[in-house]
């Protein structure tokens, strides 16, 4: 392995910005003579981050990771100290000169790192597909140009394509020096077992005849692909993505994030979409802050993910109403994550890139403005809708919002969403915090009683301070997740 002599990782150390590195990966907030954060490294809802300027470390208090900048890229890229000196040699235009190294003596650096070698190198493999060869332009250049995308977007967000044929790019890295084993790591590569699951000694390319979107984590590494067929009448899946791999979780990923984060923090929002063309077409219309699930469930890591640049996200939702119920049980996790979540809906039959393409950028931003409502006031709507004149569906519906509710960690913004619900269902306040009361202790068995008794009715929970009575009234109290 290289060696980056000790002046030049000196020159590196200095002219790295601690709080610019970290800033990078989390929102710092300053308080005191430090900066402060969620930590990026485990699960929390209280900043116990920690940045002092002054000192250039970093350390957090809850799990106990600290160091310097250059320890700092390791924990949060899991690379080694040699990569982390050259990320932030890069970051800060420092040239570092290495002596020159074959394709297989940069694999052998360590697991990880080679699998990120491979996975920038088919990226470059599958974009220069799309540019230069025939299939490549016919196909999916016309395919990217005919859904809206220009070509600084194409470039910015390093699409490509996947000649349609069995073995393009095992062939090309084997060519170029990479070791098999590394393509199949990846997933780039699949190995064909017989019925038994014996190793036939066959392979082959995962994606063939597909547009790829490359998946960049937040530093803007290449750890994955998305990938969609253009053929008409395919009887494979419309979109494929790599599978789980040392470098790939998808359950951590959100696509755009690495093109999106800095916009988050300057806006203090998030949008949140469902697929990749939604991310391109809105990134290439001027909205910058927006992300993509990339058609999965989420999870618990993304919205960690979200939290560490914005507590405020905005879901973006097509008009198909069973789509929006599928993802209500996503958004109560945002809410669970304590953020605070807006919902706009589009006209039935238009996503966000449909819409954007539709109606042009600036009536766009103007509907986004316009339609964005409160989630719990959207699904209070949502669901009173639902249930029409049915009393026994209009109590389910009353008892879907308050299961909601109970998912906010925020006792006051609790209180208030209990108002407006008992408004727009037009139901007594205090018969929604009874009943919100019995969720919460659903939720949360061990809580203590929530309320006080009186002429044996059941009454609204004290407002006074926690600390002047000893007890937290469980409806201004924190409900658990199922």
């Amino acid at each position: 392995m290289a060696r980056i002599p000790k002046e030049l990782v000196d020159q590196i150390i200095h002219h790295a910005d601690i709080v610019e590195v970290v800033g990078d990966f989390v929102s710092l907030k300053r308080k005191g003579q430090n900066m402060w954060a969620c930590c990026p490294f485990h699960h929390e809802k209280s900043p116990s981050f920690s940045v002092a300027p002054a000192k250039g470390l970093y350390k957090c208090f809850g799990c106990g990771k600290a160091g310097g900048v250059v320890q700092f890229i390791m924990d949060i890229e899991g690379t080694s100290y040699v990569e982390a000196l050259k990320y932030l040699a890069k970051k800060y235009g420092i040239e570092v000169e290495e002596e020159e190294k074959t394709p297989e003596q940069q694999l052998a650096q360590n697991e990880k790192d080679s699998q990120f070698i491979v996975s920038n190198w088919a990226k470059d493999h599958y974009h220069k597909l799309l540019k230069s060869s025939d299939e490549g332009q016919s196909i999916g250049w016309s395919y990217l140009r005919q859904r809206g995308l220009n070509q600084t977007t194409i470039a910015t967000f390093e699409l490509g394509y996947s000649l349609d044929q069995w073995d393009d790019l095992l062939k090309s890295a084997t060519a170029a020096g990479f070791e098999q084993k590394y393509l199949e790591k990846t997933g780039l590569v699949v190995r064909r077992d017989d019925d038994q699951g014996h190793d036939t000694g066959r392979r082959y390319d995962r994606f063939r005849g597909r547009v790829m979107f490359p998946i960049h984590n937040v530093s803007g590494r290449v750890i994955g692909f998305g990938a969609r067929t253009l053929k008409p009448n395919d009887k494979t899946a419309k979109y494929l993505n790599s599978p789980e791999s040392e470098i790939y979780h998808k359950s951590d990923v959100l696509y755009g994030l690495y093109h999106a984060r800095q916009a988050i923090r300057t806006e203090e929002l998030c949008y949140l979409v469902e697929g990749y063309l939604d991310v391109l077409s809105l990134h290439q219309g001027g909205i910058k802050n927006v992300v993509a699930s990339s058609g999965t469930s989420l999870t618990d890591g993304q919205i960690r993910l979200i939290k560490r640049y914005t507590d405020n996200v905005t879901v973006l939702y097509d008009g198909d109403a069973a789509g929006i119920r599928a993802s209500l049980r996503g958004i109560d996790m945002l809410l669970e994550g304590g953020l605070n979540v807006r919902v706009v809906l589009f006209p039935d039959g238009d996503d966000p890139d449909s819409y954007i393409r539709k109606v042009g950028d600036q009536k766009f931003k103007e509907h986004l403005d316009q339609a964005s409502q409160d989630f719990i006031q959207f699904k209070t709507d949502l669901v009173s809708r639902e249930a029409a004149q049915d009393p026994v569906k209009k109590a389910e519906a009353i008892r879907e919002v308050l299961q909601s509710i109970a998912k906010v960690p925020d006792p006051i913004k609790r209180q208030v969403f209990l108002q407006q619900t008992s408004q727009t269902f037009g139901i007594d306040e205090q018969v929604l915090i009874t009943e919100y009361n019995k969720i919460s202790r659903q939720a949360s068995p061990k809580a203590a009683p929530s309320t006080n008794t009186s002429s044996g009715s059941e009454q609204r929970p004290r407002t006074t301070s926690p600390a002047s009575t000893g007890q937290t009234p469980a409806a201004a109290r924190p409900a658990r997740g199922p």
